[in-house]
């Protein structure tokens, strides 16, 4: 957890409309959910939630890798989540 502190300093500095900075609160969101989620196992809503931000990450993450493959290969890096699948 201390490595996500250091990296929400840095992305406090960003502009908050950035692709980065939405992918940074996305990505707490869903393990915010995830950790929820883990002890309430039939929160169906919430799981529809996550669903839907889940799908606005990964657009978002396409959107990025197609305008800035390096970007976006330092944000997965740096919130260690895994590459999307290309078609």
């Amino acid at each position: 957890m201390v490595k996500n502190s250091v990296i929400s300093v840095i992305f406090q500095e960003e502009k908050k409309g950035s692709v980065e900075f939405q992918v940074f609160n996305f990505t707490n969101k869903i393990r915010r959910l995830t950790s929820h989620l883990e002890l309430h196992k039939k929160d169906y809503l919430s799981q529809r939630g996550l669903k839907k931000i889940l799908g606005k990450r990964q657009r978002l993450l396409a959107y990025l890798a197609k305008k800035n493959r390096v970007r976006y290969k330092e944000l997965i890096n740096q919130l260690e989540i895994r590459e999307t699948k290309t078609r």
